[in-house]
């Protein structure tokens, strides 16, 4: 009778006292349920009629098909499943305990089955979207408003974080589609340019800029900076424009968030080079960098090569289409 390869070559190694490798017995798990998951179908629709010409019947298979799948199975399962009477089959002990996990199974890939083209429905599908915190207060609500016009019942799963983060879910499948900055520039992935936004200088209502509208970076150069942590696109642009105006930056505190370095300037922390807020906040004063341009170019990712849902493919279209009108004046 046949078995699986891997039974008996564990249940030697136990006996001889060998190390069994756990990579090796789930590697024969997942073969195991390889093979034996084309035949669940079958074996419960034998198990339910209790008779193999009605399985057939109802299943749509030649009753040979039928009866030579039912013996495979068993074959490869070492057990009785059915005890036979003609046609006419009722399950044994074991075939009552295997039916109760064959069909929880099913159960579970029917539902798998039917989320996927849940999410796939080009009316209520799912679309997955990050985008970078600085998004999240003005510019994803409005843009998902706006979509919604003629989407309404498409849902939304969003994430919100900083751009390598997000690029690192996008490669995971985690995410469909994402708001980032700078614009990523990999193989693997496929991005667009959207937009840019103007950066300030922000300091405190106090400080000695604070009367002036205009300012070269460089007339920073001896000030504190307070900036996002290493690995935000836009740490990565503070760094590079300060070196464009020829310094470094001293920098006095690290966040994950541009309100709360907003916040910090306004205590009189340092200064900083962030996109203009939604609300103003009292306490500081924004300027405009005349030298080096100050901005920061927004666009949309993707993971290349990969097809589109009908939702996905819709909202994507949307943001393209919002090419130099996706931040708001």
């Amino acid at each position: 009778m046949h078995r699986w390869a891997t039974i008996d070559p564990l249940m030697h190694q136990a006996r001889s006292g060998a190390r069994v490798s756990l990579n090796s017995y789930e590697e024969s798990t997942e073969d195991a349920a390889m093979a034996l998951a084309p035949r669940l179908a079958y074996f419960a629709g034998v198990a339910r009629h209790e008779h193999v010409t009605r399985a057939a019947h109802e299943l749509g298979v030649p009753q040979s098909t039928l009866s030579r799948a039912m013996v495979r199975l068993e074959e490869d399962l070492g057990v009785a499943l059915f005890a036979r009477k003609g046609r006419t089959v009722s399950l044994t002990a074991a075939g009552r305990t295997f039916l109760g996990s064959a069909e929880r199974a099913l159960a579970e890939v029917g539902r798998a089955a039917e989320s996927v083209r849940a999410d796939a429905d080009p009316a209520v599908g799912r679309v997955a979207f990050g985008f970078l915190h600085t998004m999240g207060s003005e510019t994803v609500p409005g843009l998902i408003r706006a979509f919604r016009v003629d989407h309404p019942r498409i849902r939304f799963t969003l994430v919100q974080n900083y751009g390598e983060a997000m690029i690192e879910r996008l490669r995971a499948g985690e995410l469909d589609l994402c708001l980032t900055s700078p614009v990523p520039d990999a193989p693997d992935l496929a991005a667009r340019r959207l937009d840019e936004q103007r950066l300030r200088l922000v300091v405190p209502d106090d400080h000695r800029l604070a009367g002036r509208k205009r300012v070269r970076l460089a007339e920073a150069a001896d000030e504190t900076f307070v900036t996002l942590e290493p690995g935000y696109g836009l740490r990565r642009i503070t760094d590079d424009l300060c070196a464009d105006a020829g310094f470094a930056p001293r920098i006095a505190f690290e966040g994950e968030e541009a309100e709360t370095l907003r916040g910090l300037v306004a205590a009189g922390l340092g200064v900083a080079l962030l996109p203009p807020p939604a609300v103003a906040r009292p306490g500081v004063v924004e300027l405009t960098v005349t030298a080096p341009r100050a901005v920061r170019e927004i666009g949309v990712a993707w993971l290349d090569g990969h097809p589109d849902t009908p939702p996905v493919a819709a909202f994507k279209s949307f943001l393209l289409s919002r090419r130099g009108k996706l931040i708001p004046e």
